[in-house]
């Protein structure tokens, strides 16, 4: 199994249609990190850093962190957030296999990479530095996991095609296997696909890490036609997540029982190209406190259903204009959603406080790709309007009178809002000259306040993610978040070495944050501060526009060394600051710098990895965030092609068992475990990890 970082690729220009097509996977504009095939014929002499990189667990976000700019947010084994130059969660405009959805926890317990297990994730693709407009609304940059298929053949013969991955890890006794199978010929393609994994607590260098398990199985299949110039397609997708933990949250993931489905048509009328896509996807939900963690007291115990049923449609149509493409299309998406809590002891109690919402938003796009001599450019801008309404929260009849109390003053609100954004974006690069191409981009980029941070009425830790410990209350006043982006950097390709380094800087207006409740803080004198109180906190959050700022600068790098030595070098830091008071944005990754020396033989390699992260010092005061230290570790892997298609890659991650805090990971909230609650949550400790892919 490997993964290919395409990196220092030469530029070419586009002078015409088809040639502007394929710029959209230019290196200028995307890190395409290829999981699983063959080594490429000629690898020992293309400029290119292959890392067989180690099996850091079942998440797919632990690939996109080895990126230059990227990190993980640890939230469970199978709930970690993506975080691309500081920002992460719904910021980020995060696809699987091309396909935009909302998830459904409040709590964001099923991220989009959620539903991307590893063994069937072919490849995946980040959008350098922001994200073009045809992609859909978003912050910042983003990420799609390609799922593997049986591709077209060019022949009417029927072939059978596979691609299949077994892989185990030591230090959390997991275990995956999954992939698909299939036949094709040149008119039509089928197959199947499926995958399950299963994993214990997880251990690091001093016990192990309660509420680390996880159970995930999916099963589908995909389907083509090609007839002439016209392709149809059809995904089906079911999804099941099992009880996991959630260490961070006050709550684990008892299921998620998730449904995809989605038709594509793309045809070529020639004087232009059509593309079509509609979809839906249905998630039901439930987390509780007391399956996968020590029962609270009977009078505490909680369980949530959560649900949220997404519709959603494409249309585009792109020409050949102006030595490049032109594309104009349009998409619409209709959220529907709802979260209930409960008391399975007393049926008395339960607080609909999420009822009947429904986030809708329609929006239109017009982007051009191209150039001619020495420059390319990628020019986009993008409309959306977007709905936003909630129904009527309701409580049973054992819920305290505070609670009741928010519930009838939220009830008494206006509950829809409207909301119209605007999105450009300039991303220009240049043809590589003596090995070296110049690229820029500057952009306009926006995001909508999500349910919870403007119909949040009821103070509870629900905060999309967040995991810091504090209760929020959302805030119907809100308005979007803007970010005005700029970055500039340049990428080397030589004979022997390359060199991609890129400086950035974020500045985002009404940036939404949490912020104290009122002005008298700890003085409990408001209906929402007694009933945080009530339920422990006196100081809760609400959020709030607030101005922020994030700046900094990532690369890559490597060099051929001796004879079939490379060595590879992947580094970050990002500051986020606000703007507004002297303080800094939660949960920021520190700087890191990850270091390979590689032997590479004809039909094998070997990598011996250091990893290094700074002490974060820069830390929200606003959200009580706890500074951390810095710490090294070092990994060995290896990979092995045993015949034709068959590959087996092992290693071993953190060596010298190394105790270590992820500045990232969150704060343990489980009694009992061998890490008290509100320390954070330690790094994984030593473990063997192996892996073998089968593919045809």
């Amino acid at each position: 199994m490997k993964m290919l970082l395409l990196a220092g690729v030469s530029l070419a220009a586009v002078s015409s249609a088809a040639s502007a097509q394929e710029g959209r996977n230019d290196p200028a504009l995307q890190d395409v990190i290829v999981i699983t095939g063959a080594r490429p014929a000629g690898q020992a002499t293309d400029v290119e850093n292959l890392i067989d990189h180690p099996f850091e667990g079942a998440d797919a976000t632990s690939l996109l962190a080895r990126i230059p700019g990227g990190a993980r947010l640890g939230n469970g084994p199978l709930s970690g957030q993506a975080q691309y130059r500081g920002l992460f969660g719904p910021r980020l405009n995060v696809r699987v296999d091309g396909q935009n959805f909302a998830t459904g926890g409040p709590n964001l317990m099923d991220p989009p990479f959620h539903y991307a297990p590893a063994p069937l994730i072919s490849a995946l693709e980040v959008d350098r530095g922001v994200s073009p407009v045809r992609n859909g609304p978003g912050l910042g940059g983003g990420a799609n996991a390609v799922f593997k298929r049986v591709d077209f053949t060019d022949s009417d013969d029927i072939r059978l095609g596979y691609d299949v991955t077994a892989q185990g890890r030591s230090v959390d006794d997991s275990y995956g296997v999954g992939g698909v199978i299939g036949v094709s010929n040149n008119r039509f393609r089928f197959n199947v696909l499926g995958a399950y994994e299963e994993g214990d607590d997880a251990a690091f260098a001093g016990g192990h890490i309660a509420g680390t398990s996880f159970k995930r199985a999916v099963y589908g299949a995909n389907a083509a036609v090609k007839t002439g110039a016209h392709e149809f397609v059809v995904d089906l997708r079911r999804q099941h997540t099992g009880p996991t933990g959630n260490a961070p949250f006050p709550m684990d993931i008892r299921y998620f029982d998730t449904d995809f489905i989605r038709t594509k048509y793309e045809g070529d009328f020639g004087v232009a190209t059509i593309n079509a896509e509609i979809s839906y996807v249905d998630v039901d939900h439930a987390m509780n406190n007391f399956d996968m963690r020590p029962a609270p007291a009977a009078m505490m115990m909680r369980e949530t259903y959560a649900s949220a049923k997404t519709w959603g449609g494409k249309l585009s149509a792109s020409v050949p204009y102006a030595s490049g493409e032109f594309r104009i299309g349009g998409d619409v998406e209709q959220v529907d959603r709802a979260v209930e809590i409960t008391n399975p002891m007393n049926p008395a109690f339960f607080i609909r406080n999420f009822n009947d919402i429904s986030v809708e938003r329609i929006g239109g796009f017009a982007e051009w790709s191209g150039g001619a001599g020495w420059l390319r450019s990628e020019i986009g801008v993008r409309v959306d309007a977007h709905d936003m309404r909630a129904g009527l929260a309701s409580t049973g009849p054992a819920v305290p009178a505070g609670a009741i109390g928010l519930a009838g003053a939220f009830n008494a609100t206006p509950r829809d809002i409207d909301d119209v954004t605007v999105d450009a974006v300039v991303r220009l690069w240049t043809r590589p000259a003596a090995g070296v191409s110049w690229r820029a981009s500057l952009a306009r980029k926006t995001r909508v306040p999500g349910y919870l941070e403007r119909f949040g009425w009821l103070p509870t830790n629900a905060s999309a993610g967040l995991a810091d410990g504090n209760v929020y209350v959302g805030d119907q006043t809100l308005v979007p978040e803007t970010a005005w982006i700029a970055e500039a950097g340049f990428d080397y390709a030589g004979a022997r070495a390359y060199f991609r380094p890129t400086m950035f800087v974020r500045r985002i207006d009404n940036y939404i944050q949490g912020a104290p409740y009122d002005s008298t803080i700890g003085v409990i004198d408001t209906p929402v501060e007694m009933v945080s109180a009530m339920n422990g906190d006196p100081t809760p959050l609400v959020f709030a526009n607030v101005d922020a700022l994030l700046y900094g600068v990532d690369f890559d790098a490597g060099a051929k060394l001796i004879g079939n030595w490379r060595a590879d070098l992947v580094g970050s830091f990002v500051r986020g600051e606000r703007r507004d008071i002297d303080d800094y944005l939660y949960r920021i990754a520190p700087a890191n710098l990850t270091a390979g020396l590689t032997y590479e033989g004809a039909r094998w390699s070997a990598t011996l990895e250091g990893k290094f992260v700074a002490g974060q010092s820069h830390v929200s005061a606003t959200n009580s965030e706890a500074m951390t230290d810095g710490y090294g570790l070092m990994n060995f892997y290896a990979d092995f092609e045993l015949a034709n298609g068959v590959r087996l890659a092992a290693g071993v991650e953190n060596i010298f068992d190394k105790r270590y805090e992820d500045h990232l990971a969150g704060y343990n909230r489980i009694a009992g475990s061998d890490i008290a609650p509100g320390d954070r949550l330690p790094g994984v400790g030593r473990g063997v990890f192996v892996r073998i892919n089968a593919s045809r």
